[in-house]
């Protein structure tokens, strides 16, 4: 790996910069300008806390509103009742970090968060994941899919493309060569479809039908169509656009070659937890830039007049409040906004209807903490036979600290944390989905799948005698009465056509912002990037919309092979025409 600085990981930004400037809406007098900075974010997760970033070293008053914990789903936290011995409770999270090459973003932020005597800040707290596995149940043979580094030129031209995935990308899975040489033929239809092509054709078309997995075997629909999509994306490869789709496939090709990546290794994972190493240090720095946070403050309606918030009321551990600010940046996931898409905000702004036909899914985290190491892997595990599209990590090896020495009552020596993407599929111990058992069932079942993948050659890997405790995200909650479970904090799922669904950070409310995962950008994807960028988007909006001045923060698109672009324009022509894409034979 190369030398990563601040000033590299903000390479770039001057054009972004010069771009978003130029959509300023005209002037405001001086005087307005100085009145008008009090902004009110109501929501404190990562679109949330971006924004407030922004916003604060632009020169504007900041209150920060949270309902439940500053960080959201990035966050992490402690165990209670865990801690022994003057240790730190044991780290909980509700699902484990993973940042791809392709962010830029996040660590563009991250740099610019102090963190002891780190000379990039929190971004010198991300550390490489090491080759990833992914292990097969029943016998078959193991992956460790993208585990090889491609040279470029292996992606510059169809064929070339075509060979890499058959021969290198493919080669050890049990997918037919001619199943692989179909599927490497659809990736080639899709990075040489315009951009027409994909935001219309293929906005449309479910990953699903996109790689015909219907016409394959089950072989193929395990490894092309649904291990691409839950196990790197968190995606369900029926309903999912082959757009978003198509575009990670194409981020992560070429992260794993280096290309798009300003140096930064394709996998990259936190030297600790997530609270201790980024979130809490950032809002340490906030806080001292000025940054007001407002916790356990739950928004419950937006007053309007004349096309304006006049105020949010909430909810406060003091009681009822109504918040006022010159702007409102929403920064609430989408489940969180629609409720209080009241009459009169959606007369004023008709086009967040949209947002009530947008879909979350659940994905969510348990922590398994061991007695001693297990030799799996370094990097990150995939899953892809289990029913509930398991994905996990072992994180000791990979944080600064002794695990032992730090945490609970010493007896624990590291945290495999699992992530479970399916929730509505039975298991193979109770035959019920996950959303459907008990904590203890779930817990049962995950351990289960994951040695019916390790162990499924004899070798023990993962002996029950190994664990020490375990722990699940309390988002997830049981009904005794309804034999089910509630989930507080879903994810965004990108489904087919949901790109018009989905709001700008402009409404048509002249001081009311959106940002969340579920708004338009540019990495298009329920992540942390993508909540970074939409919180960016809101902070710039309000700095043209106010006339206070300065530079907008930098927004960052991915990478474009320029290879491809040929090829593009005459695909341009040919779905002018109505005609199929150049590589689509059926």
């Amino acid at each position: 790996m190369g030398t990563v600085s601040r000033r590299n990981v903000l390479r770039g930004s001057g054009a972004a910069a010069a771009a978003l400037a130029a959509t300023s809406v005209g002037p405001i007098s001086p005087a307005l300008a100085v009145e008008r900075r009090r902004v009110a974010v109501l929501g404190g997760g990562m679109a949330g806390l971006a924004a407030a970033h922004e916003l604060i070293d632009r020169g504007f008053e900041v209150t920060v509103y949270e309902r439940k914990a500053l960080g959201g789903k990035a966050r992490s936290f402690p165990v209670a009742g865990t801690a022994a011995g003057g240790r730190r409770p044991l780290p909980g999270e509700h699902g484990f970090r993973f940042f791809p090459g392709f962010y830029s973003h996040i660590p563009d932020t991250m740099a610019r968060i102090p963190f002891g005597t780190n000379e990039n800040g929190v971004f010198d707290n991300l550390v490489s994941a090491g080759v990833p596995l992914f292990p097969r149940s029943g016998g078959r043979n193991d992956m460790n899919l993208f585990g090889l580094i491609p040279d470029p030129r292996h992606l510059a031209r169809p064929a070339d493309l075509k060979r890499f995935i058959v021969r290198e990308l493919l080669r050890g899975s049990m997918v037919k060569p001619l199943d692989a040489t179909y599927f490497a033929t659809r990736l080639v239809v899709f990075l040489s479809s315009c951009d027409e092509r994909r935001h219309g054709q293929w906005e449309s078309t479910s990953w699903w039908d996109f790689v015909r997995a219907s016409k394959r075997n089950k072989e193929y629909q395990t490894v092309a169509a649904r291990g691409l999509t839950r196990s790197l994306v968190a995606a369900k490869e029926e309903i999912a656009s082959t757009r978003t789709i198509g575009n990670m496939a194409e981020a992560f090709l070429y992260s794993f070659a280096g290309v798009g990546t300003n140096g930064r290794p394709p996998d990259q994972i936190l030297n600790g937890p997530t609270n201790e190493v980024w979130i809490d240090p950032w809002v340490t720095y906030l806080r001292g830039r000025g940054v007001r946070f407002e916790n356990g403050t739950t928004i419950t309606g937006l007053a309007v007049a004349s096309g304006r918030i006049t105020g949010a009321r909430a909810t406060t551990p003091t009681g009822p409040s109504t918040i006022e600010a010159d702007w409102f940046v929403s920064a609430m996931p989408v489940e969180r906004v629609v409720p209080l898409l009241s009459a009169g905000v959606l007369d004023a702004d008709p086009s967040l209807e949209g947002l009530k036909g947008l879909v979350t899914d659940w994905m969510n985290g348990i922590q398994f903490y061991l007695k001693r190491p297990v030799d799996i892997t370094a990097g990150h595990i995939a899953f892809i036979d289990s029913p509930w599209s398991l994905t996990g990590i072992s994180q000791a090896p990979h944080w600064t600290n002794d695990f032992a020495a730090t945490y609970g009552d010493g007896n624990a020596v590291d945290c495999l944390s699992v992530d479970i993407s399916d929730w509505t599929v039975p298991g193979i111990v109770y035959g019920k989905p996950a959303n459907r058992c008990t904590r203890e069932e779930i817990f049962t079942e995950t351990w289960a799948q994951m040695k019916a993948s390790l162990e499924d050659t004899g070798r023990s890997v993962l002996p029950d005698d190994v664990l020490h405790s375990w722990h699940l995200d309390p988002a997830i909650a049981w009904d005794p009465s309804r034999q089910a479970n509630t989930n507080d904090e879903p994810l965004l799922i990108n489904t087919i056509n949901s790109w018009k669904l989905r709001p700008t950070a402009r409404t048509g409310i002249s001081n009311l912002f959106m940002s969340g995962d579920f708004c338009r950008t540019n990495v298009d994807l329920a992540t942390m990037e993508g909540a970074n960028e939409s919180g960016r988007q809101a902070a710039n909006a309000i700095l043209a919309e106010s006339g206070v001045g300065g530079s907008p923060a930098p927004i960052f698109k991915l990478h474009r092979p320029p290879e491809w672009e040929a090829l593009k324009v005459i695909d341009k022509r040919l779905y002018k025409a109505g005609k199929k894409n150049l590589f689509d034979l059926g």
